[in-house]
């Protein structure tokens, strides 16, 4: 016999049952661990990858185990042509998109002085032109629906800097920047527009720092939980604000750090 207080916890699951969503990046770490857990909402998930074809097919081979559709689509979101088709085949696809999360990224390293200009500019394009395209052209369809659920992942290097990655931190500051610009300019049409700011997560991206066990152990001291993040510890946020739970916030990073960078 169900007691009132399990009755009570039903409201609280989250279903995202029949939308469809948008992963940049959505076929290795954080974004593969995302659109799993789309997936196990029941939300149909298009991951766009760039390169290694292999992965990305296992990956939406998982993502199908959960009963869901999905998409792997390769493109190069920092070409415009790429970008406009790889958003408009997910639409085609599914007949809608609620959600995008703009996951797709690099980070790279450089002292400042060795820092090629090819490096800077290509890390823009990669961190930053890609989310700029894949939002120009998800915004229009989500505006004609009257509902959308944007989200980028910025980093704690956009809030506090990173030493011999100031490509990258720049980068992530500007995604702040970007997701409060879009909060106000969006306003009214049903869409938000929030940031999530991993701070060090145990992915393939920072494998070669984390696999050196006094380097992670230094770092795991400098984290108030004692732990570095899992990718589903951060797929877990993006998730959740893409639900009908967090209506109501908009235009805010959502740290997910265990403490390491107490900002906003």
């Amino acid at each position: 016999m169900k007691t009132k207080a399990a009755e009570s916890r039903r409201g609280w699951t989250i279903d995202l049952s029949g939308r469809a969503a948008i992963v940049t990046g959505g076929t290795r770490g954080i974004g593969l661990e995302t659109s799993r857990l789309f997936a196990r909402t029941g939300c149909d998930v298009a991951m766009i990858f760039r390169s290694r074809t292999a992965d990305a097919r296992r990956a939406a081979e998982e993502v199908e185990a959960f009963g869901v559709s999905s998409l792997a689509l390769r493109a190069d979101l920092s070409r415009e042509t790429e970008a406009r088709r790889a958003v408009r085949s997910a639409d085609r696809a599914f007949g809608r998109i609620d959600f995008l999360v703009n996951n797709a990224g690099i980070w790279p390293g450089a002292a400042i002085e060795a820092m090629a200009l090819a490096q800077w500019d290509w890390t823009f394009a990669a961190n930053m032109r890609s989310m700029f395209l894949a939002t120009k052209y998800t915004v229009p369809l989500m505006r004609r629906r009257g509902f959308g659920r944007i989200v980028n992942l910025s980093s704690t290097a956009g809030q506090r800097g990173e030493a011999l990655h100031a490509d990258y931190a720049a980068t992530k500051g500007a995604a702040i920047s970007f997701t409060k610009s879009l909060c106000t300019e969006l306003s009214g049409t049903g869409i938000t527009v929030n940031a999530v700011a991993p701070g060090w997560v145990d992915t393939e991206m920072s494998a070669g720092t984390l696999t050196d066990r006094k380097r992670r152990k230094a770092i795991e001291r400098e984290i108030p939980t004692g732990r570095v993040a899992t990718a589903a510890d951060i797929a877990a946020a993006i998730v959740f604000l893409c639900s009908d739970h967090a209506g109501q916030i908009d235009g805010e990073v959502i740290n997910v750090n265990g403490g390491s960078v107490l900002a906003g």
